[in-house]
Parts: structure tokens; sequence; C-alpha cells
């Protein structure tokens, strides 16, 4: 049933990226769910919480970590929520709600990835307040009150786990437009904020071993019912610490016809955003790296003029394919030029 139930939601996730609904048919029509406005204010705590009128969203935290000899080390956390149909949601298994949770350890010679599935209304995954918990089966988020500013971070696979400590030493940052993220020429949006401020520690165990990390974390939090344009078929996100202090979101919606859409944060070291438009990014894939029969683009050079960045950013390991229901690639990745830093990537559609 499991496993049924798995090709169930894949399918209902992620159509096929050829189809004419944009890529992994987060282009398609959405009649009936809520629709994102420009008008729209954040409100926390009650955005860290589900937007069940939406189609989709997730809670998605990355880390950058080192072991206690120096060794550099990545992990992903993400908990991902889909309405199958609109309107009120249903008790038990007639809840329109389903769950899937992904995890990640990546090492510079190692990708260790588990991916759990659920049904909304069985107790199984969910978002709940007072302390802020976010779970899907043993896997968990879990705040120390109804902020986020103390979060432990917990999951497991079939041959690593980890448990991390998040603190915030920096405020929340609306993305985009006060939290009003464009994602197409046509107007297709998100509402999206960050946590890119997160210092983390704890342990991360692999096979037997064991190792005490410490680093930094970013969280994204994102919603919508029809985020793509129906001929965007993937996308290349980044998420970066300069060395300042200052953080830099960017993105690349790649179109069928080869064009993109790109666009992206510049955050202050006080977490004051200045949002960047299409335009005032500039991406460039610099070589691709063959892995599992994809050609993946794990060296970039990205740009922003108006801030004097020009870097070379490069995969810590160009194998970090996420061997999901539907693959995409996402790893730690570091960078040198005008600045110097780490952070992540995530690649989908090759």
């Amino acid at each position: 049933m499991r496993a049924r139930f798995a090709i169930t939601l894949a399918v209902a996730l992620f159509a096929t990226p050829a189809l004419p609904q944009g890529y992994a048919g987060l282009g398609a029509e959405a009649e009936g769910f809520a629709e994102v406005s420009p008008d729209y204010r954040l409100s926390f705590p009650a955005d860290h919480l589900p937007h069940p009128d939406f189609r989709i969203e997730w809670w998605y935290v990355t880390a950058n970590l080192e072991t206690a000899d120096g060794a550099p080390l990545g992990l992903q956390w993400t908990l991902f929520r889909q309405a199958l149909r609109p309107g009120q949601s249903d008790e038990g298994w007639g809840s329109p709600q389903i769950w899937m949770g992904h995890a990640a350890v990546t090492t510079p010679d190692d990708h260790r990835v588990a991916e759990t599935f659920a049904r909304g209304g069985i107790g199984q995954a969910g978002v709940a307040p007072s302390p802020f918990t976010a779970w899907i089966d043993d896997w968990g988020m879990y705040g120390a009150d109804d902020t986020l500013d103390q979060v432990q971070l917990a999951a497991r696979g079939q041959d690593f786990s980890y448990d991390l400590s998040l603190t915030a030493r920096g405020p929340l940052v609306p993305q985009g437009q006060n939290g009003y993220s464009v994602k197409s020429a046509a107007g297709q949006a998100s509402h999206y904020y960050s946590q890119p401020f997160y210092e983390a520690e704890g342990t991360v165990t692999l096979g037997e071993q064991s190792l005490e990390v410490r680093g930094r974390a970013w969280l994204d939090r994102e919603w919508s019912s029809q985020p793509l344009d129906e001929g965007q078929v993937g996308w290349d996100w980044f998420s970066l610490h300069l060395p300042g202090g200052e953080k830099l979101m960017a993105f690349r919606l790649r179109e069928a016809d080869g064009s993109a859409f790109l666009s992206g944060t510049w955050i202050a070291a006080d977490g004051t955003p200045d949002p960047l438009p299409d335009g005032a990014v500039r991406v460039e894939p610099l070589g691709t790296h063959r892995t599992a029969e994809r050609e993946i683009p794990t060296n970039w050079r990205l740009q922003v003029p108006a801030r004097g960045l020009d870097i070379t950013v490069a995969a810590l390991n160009p194998d970090s394919l996420m061997t999901t229901a539907f693959p995409y690639w996402e790893g730690p990745v570091d960078f040198i030029g005008t600045h110097d830093g780490v952070g992540y990537l995530e690649m989908t559609g090759y």
C-alpha cells in the first residue's frame, strides 16, 4: 500500500516535465484553490502553519556544517504538503492533504537520501502551533515555542540520521516584495519568507560513525497554488552565506524556449531585504557533470553587478542527486571571487 501511495503522490506532485503544465505540474491550473496576492502581508506565528486553501507548500531546511576536524558536510530536511482538491478538509482518510518528507546528508564523497510519505487527517504528518511542531513519521522540526527562533531538527534514513539544534541570530526575511515572490514574466508567484540566520550544532550519524557538527542553516517557507508558468521546465536556486554576514537568495527559472526568469533577494547582515528584480542577477553555468545518466551543471558564475558580486560557485559533491520519487539535484556549495563562502544549490528539470 505504501508503494502504491508513493506512486499516486509522485503523480500528483510531480507530473512529467514534458507536459504543458510547468515543471513538476506546478504550472497546472489551480481552479478553486486560493490565489497568491501582492496585497497579502505575512503574519507570525500564523504563517509558520499550513495554508490548506493553497495547493502546495513546504518547510525546507538546508545546513552547511563542519565536523570537529573541519571536514565539510551538508544536510537537508523538507516537509511538503499538497492538496489533492480544493475545499474544506475531511477527517481521517478522507482528508485531501498529502505529505512528503525528504532528508539528505552530503559529504565530499557521499550523498545519502531518504524519502517518506503520509496522508493528512490520521496523525501521521502535519504542522501544529504552541509549541511549533512539523512532523512526518518520526522526523520532526520542534520549536521551543510558537516561533521559529529555536528549533530542534531530526530525521533518519536507512544508513544515516541527524539531530540538530538551530538558533536564529537574525530576523525572518520576506522574499520578493513583502513576501510576494514573482516567478515568471506572466506573473505567477508565491508567498515566501526565509530564516537565513540559523546557527546550527548537533550530531550527524553515518552508518556506525557519529559526528559532532557546527555551522549555519537556512529555512525557506513557501506556499502557492500555481507558482510557475506552464512553459517553465525547471529552476536553479541558490542560498548563499556571504563573508560580511549578508545573505543572497537567487533563482533562475528556465523556459522551454531557452529563455529564463531571474530574481532574488540581497539580505543585509541585519536582515534588511533588498529585492532583486528580473535582470539584476546574472547566472551562467560553467560546465556539467554526468550523474545517474543526467548532465547537471554543478559549476556556475553568479553576478549581482549592483552589489559588486562576481563569484564562481562549485558543488561540494557533484553527485548530489536526490534519488526520490521525482529526482532533482540538491547539495552544499562553496564559492570564491569578489566574495567567498558557502551555501546550497537546488536544480530541477535536468
